[in-house]
């Protein structure tokens, strides 16, 4: 008697899984590194000049980390209460500080002590930046107000007292020393020069805003709010460009890339987000084991930070060129693998008797319900709740080897209403996909057939089955107006080829008639 041969489980391609350049760019980094910090990660600021160390701000300390170090570099820990935004200057060598005890912070890197302490906001301090100039310090506060402060002495330049919530991110330019730029929870974006006493533009991003970044030509802005990403033209005078919805969590954090051309958004979904700054559409995704607080990218994209509100700080280093031409499968083989291929290539003599030992069949439980002709039972097994989520093309594939068989009705039948609500489920969430359909139309027909007699008895299977009839409805039209849209594109691709003139060659030696000679009409002939 033959074998019995298991179900043939056919491999189909992944959907919406096509391999881009991004793809490959963005997915070439090693095993990420994690450090556990004392708190929530707020803040992580890349250094400016080699070698690039990053200030990470973590609970009421500043850790600084080198580039492939796992243990901090520098601490600073003069810090009565949370510690918020340290960010470096331009030349690396400054580092300034908000804190919860309202008082902003200036650090030489390579000291302990803080060199400056400015005094004047009421609430604790979230923002903090140098001016291009290097010479002044931007901060924003809880108490609704962004201050100008002079570093040398320690004074107060300006105060604006603009906003009506608290004040939490807010960046310098680079170009021109005097403009800086907020974002509060009252829900606008506001730009100030330190020249004039007010701000001199407003927009509206309608939600709270968590994270601004101005971009290097600084022609657009982006801010971060709620579960919106949105950009601003401010050469039109805040005019919004784009809106991007991609994340379902507030969006707390945004990077761009060293090129410019890729935007990172990072949320409290664990997600972080890479959208191209051409098109704006998500060309690739991070996911995390926490919400996302604070994001930042190494020069040259050599290593992407992530800090998270569990303390832990995620850094992945680019691959070297040799690591990434390493294929997975291509290492060498263990010496002990000669003991599993011994004898394996040895032939038997003339005179040897060779004894073989059948191979033992591991069948799956379908397989195994199959193989008892218990047809029911089998596509009862293919039916269970992980496997028609997670794996339906294995239900699919039992479906059609009943088919095979002839007894595919016979499966179908006999179903009380629990049954058939699971049967209808599958059917609707997968008839249509192109690589099931030819299989589930055939199932769909033959439950229908069996079950027509019952409708109307159980308003569960009844509302199965309206939805199933829209469904198909609805895909019958999407391929009527495909057919519609193929027959234009025929139209205007053939209106479209040049038409090829018929050359007219000399008759002289074809027809008999001289060069010149008059060829006589059709009904003279």
């Amino acid at each position: 008697m033959a074998s019995f041969k298991p179900t043939k489980i056919q491999v189909y391609p992944k959907l919406g899984e096509k391999v881009t350049q991004d793809t490959l760019y963005w997915k070439d980094y090693k095993t990420p590194v994690q450090i556990k910090e004392f708190g929530a990660i707020t803040n992580v600021d890349v250094s400016p000049v080699s070698p690039h160390n990053f200030a990470v701000t973590a609970f009421t300390r500043i850790h600084i980390y080198g580039p492939f170090s796992q243990e901090p570099l520098k601490t600073f820990t003069k810090f009565k209460d949370t510690a918020y935004c340290a960010r470096f200057r331009s030349d690396g060598q400054l580092l300034v500080a908000g804190c919860e005890d309202s008082v902003v912070r200036l650090f030489d890197v390579s000291g302990k002590v803080a060199l400056r302490m400015f005094k004047g906001h009421t609430k604790s301090v979230h923002v903090t930046d140098f001016t291009s100039d290097q010479y002044r310090i931007f901060t924003g506060s809880d108490d609704y107000t962004c201050r100008l402060w002079d570093m040398a002495n320690a004074t107060l330049i300006n105060t604006y007292q603009e906003h009506t919530d608290y004040v939490r991110c807010g960046v310098t330019s680079k170009l021109n020393r005097d403009l800086f730029f907020t974002g509060s929870y009252d829900h606008t974006l506001k730009v100030f020069d330190a020249r004039v006493d007010k701000s001199i533009m407003t927009m509206d991003h309608g939600q709270p805003v968590e994270s601004v970044l101005l971009y290097p030509s600084e022609g657009l802005l982006v801010s971060a709010g709620g579960r919106f990403v949105k950009v601003w033209d401010l050469l039109k005078g805040g005019q919004p460009l784009v809106s991007l919805r991609n994340h379902h969590k507030t969006v707390t954090c945004l990077c761009l890339s060293s090129n410019g051309e890729r935007l990172l958004s990072g949320s409290l979904d664990r997600h972080v987000k890479v959208y191209s700054t051409t098109s704006y559409k998500v060309v690739h995704n991070f996911d995390y084991d926490a919400s996302i607080l604070s994001l930042a990218l190494a020069p040259d994209d050599e290593s992407v930070i992530v800090g998270m509100t569990n303390g832990i700080l995620s850094i992945k280093h680019r691959k070297s060129p040799e690591q990434s031409k390493e294929v997975p499968g291509q290492q060498k083989r263990r010496p002990s693998y000669r003991v599993f291929v011994k004898g394996k290539k040895r032939l038997p003599k003339q005179d040897d008797y060779l004894v073989s030992k059948p191979v033992k069949q591991h069948l799956a439980k379908y397989d195994k319900q199959l193989k008892k002709f218990n047809v029911s039972k089998a596509l009862d097994t293919a039916l269970e709740t992980w496997r028609r989520l997670k794996k339906p093309e294995v239900t699919v594939a039992v479906i059609k080897e009943l088919e095979r068989r002839g007894t595919l009705k016979n499966a179908l039948a006999g179903r009380d209403e629990q049954g058939l609500y699971h049967l209808l489920h599958f059917l609707i969430g997968n008839v249509v996909d192109p690589r099931f359909a030819p299989v589930l139309v055939t199932a769909a027909e033959m439950i229908l057939d069996v079950y027509h007699s019952v409708i109307g008895q159980s308003p569960v299977v009844d509302r199965q089955l309206l939805r199933l009839q829209d469904l198909l409805e609805k895909e019958i039209d999407y391929q009527q107006d495909l057919l519609e849209v193929l027959g234009m594109l025929d139209t205007m691709f053939a209106s479209s080829v040049p038409k090829m003139e018929v050359p007219w060659f000399s008759t002289s030696c074809s027809n008999g008639l001289t060069e010149g000679e008059a060829r006589p009409p059709l009904h003279a002939i």
